[in-house]
C-alpha cells in the first residue's frame, strides 16, 4: 500500500500467491472514510436472520420470557454486533442499533408489527430496559483503553487516535472513531490519554458511560 500526495492510501495491485494471482473480493465488508453504516446494516440483518431460524423458540408459550430474552442476547446479539469494537457510529447507526434491539424484543413477545404497542410497552412487558447500544459503547470504549496501555510505538494508537500522516480533503469533516470516544466520554483525547493509564478510573468511566443512570449511585 503506497501513500499518494493527497495523503491517501493507494491499494496495491492483486498480490500474486504460488505464481497465481489472488483477485480482490469485490463485497468484503470493509469500509471507507470511516463510514460503517453499510457494515452495521449488514451486521444486524445477520441478527435478524439468525433471530428468523429461532422462530420456534419465540412461538413456544412453555419456555418463559425471561428465559427466550437470554437466549436472544446469547445467540443473536453477539452475531449482530460481531465486530462493533471496530464501528465509528452516527447517530443514524445509533438509532438502527436501537431499533434493531427493539425488532428482536417484539420477535421474542410476538408482537405483530401492525399491533399498535409502544416501544416502552414492549419493554415493560419483557422486564428489561434497552441496554445494547450500551453494550457497543461499552466494548469500544474498553477496547480503546486496552490499545492506549499498550506499551511503545503501535500502529493501532496512530490509526484509533487519527495521528496518522496525511491531510483530510475538503468538506465537512466527518466523524471519527475516536470522536464517538471523546463524545461518549466527555473527554479530550489528552484527558483520555492519562485517564486510561488507571484502569480503575477508566473502568469507571466504560460503567458510567454504559449505566448513565447509575452513575452517581
Amino acid at each position: 500500500m503506497s501513500r499518494t500526495d493527497r495523503g491517501t492510501y493507494s491499494v496495491p495491485p492483486d498480490p500474486l500467491v504460488g505464481g497465481r494471482r489472488l483477485a480482490a473480493a469485490p463485497n468484503y465488508p470493509s469500509t471507507d472514510d470511516a463510514e460503517c453504516t453499510k457494515d452495521i446494516r449488514g451486521r444486524l440483518a445477520k441478527g435478524l436472520g439468525i433471530g428468523a431460524k429461532l422462530k420456534k423458540i419465540w412461538q413456544n408459550h412453555g419456555i418463559r420470557i425471561s428465559t427466550k430474552i437470554r437466549l436472544m442476547k446469547a445467540l443473536v446479539w453477539p452475531v449482530a454486533m460481531y465486530g462493533c469494537e471496530s464501528w465509528t457510529l452516527k447517530k443514524d447507526d445509533e438509532k438502527r442499533i436501537s431499533a434493531f434491539e427493539m425488532k428482536c424484543l417484539r420477535k421474542v413477545l410476538r408482537v405483530s408489527w401492525t399491533a399498535k404497542r409502544t416501544n416502552e410497552w414492549v419493554l415493560e412487558t419483557a422486564g428489561v430496559s434497552r441496554s445494547l447500544l450500551a453494550s457497543v459503547k461499552e466494548m469500544k470504549l474498553a477496547y480503546y483503553g486496552h490499545i492506549l496501555r499498550k506499551k511503545g510505538d503501535c500502529l493501532e494508537k496512530e490509526l484509533i487516535q487519527g495521528t496518522t500522516p496525511g491531510s483530510r480533503t475538503r468538506g465537512r469533516p466527518k466523524t471519527t472513531w475516536i470522536d464517538n470516544i471523546k463524545s461518549w466520554s466527555g473527554l479530550s483525547l489528552t484527558e483520555l490519554t492519562r485517564k486510561v493509564e488507571d484502569r480503575y478510573q477508566w473502568r469507571k468511566i466504560v460503567h458510567g458511560v454504559a449505566n448513565p443512570r447509575n452513575e452517581d449511585g
